[in-house]
């Protein structure tokens, strides 16, 4: 089975030193890539910036952005049969990126954002027939709430929902816990316990909904 996985977070850059990011590792990401690999798929990793060691054999396309992101999957993902979006996408970037080194002046600065691409989203309106699609849901509060209402907008097959408010868990850590929701109804709790642990248990659900 061809496995497309995001992982790690995005870099919205504000000038030529500074960035918009977030608190992802990529770890959950490289854990999913990992266990699809070892369990025969062949696997595309596309990663944000990590201190992670490349995965052997697998395809990694190292990306920055949440635009390069968008068009590295999209360019991919039609010929997927498994894509698992686990990256942590920026919402959001600076309108307006100053070229050199921004200079420090009196006064606040006031940075205007802008929405980046719906990149899960995109994903569920060009799904083509028979491949499944898998989302993450990182939420701190309305957890399994959130994370059912973005399975059915974003056209999903399966989503992990993520309390990425607890500090034992998630972003930085070594283990996760999360609930895994099927299109169908079916709910499973995973974990806690090693992040690679975690993934065999997602693919293992995944894969055999598939067949």
């Amino acid at each position: 089975m061809k496995v497309l996985v995001t992982a790690g977070p995005t870099r919205e850059k504000i000038d030529a030193v500074r960035f918009l990011t977030n608190r992802s590792t990529g770890k959950m990401g490289y854990a999913l890539a990992e266990a699809a690999r070892d369990a025969g798929h062949e696997v595309t990793l596309v990663s944000g910036p990590v201190a992670l060691a490349v995965p052997h054999g697998i395809t990694l396309v190292p990306v920055e952005s949440a635009a390069e992101m968008a068009e590295a999957v999209k360019e991919r993902a039609p010929q997927m049969a498994l894509v698992i979006m686990c990256a942590a996408v920026a919402d959001y970037r600076p309108k307006l990126v100053v070229a050199g080194k921004m200079k420090k002046r009196e006064g606040d600065l006031v940075l205007e954002l802008e929405r980046t691409e719906d990149i899960l989203k995109s994903l569920g309106r060009m799904k083509p027939d028979g491949q499944l699609l898998v989302g993450f849901a990182a939420e701190t509060d309305d957890l399994l709430a959130n994370a059912a209402e973005k399975l059915e907008k974003k056209n999903l097959d399966w989503i992990c929902a993520n309390d990425v408010g607890r500090s034992d868990i998630g972003f930085g850590s070594d283990e996760n816990c999360v609930t895994l929701l099927g299109r169908d109804g079916r709910r499973y709790g995973i974990g806690p316990d090693t992040k690679r642990a975690v993934a065999e248990a997602i693919l293992e659900i995944v894969t055999d909904s598939g067949q």
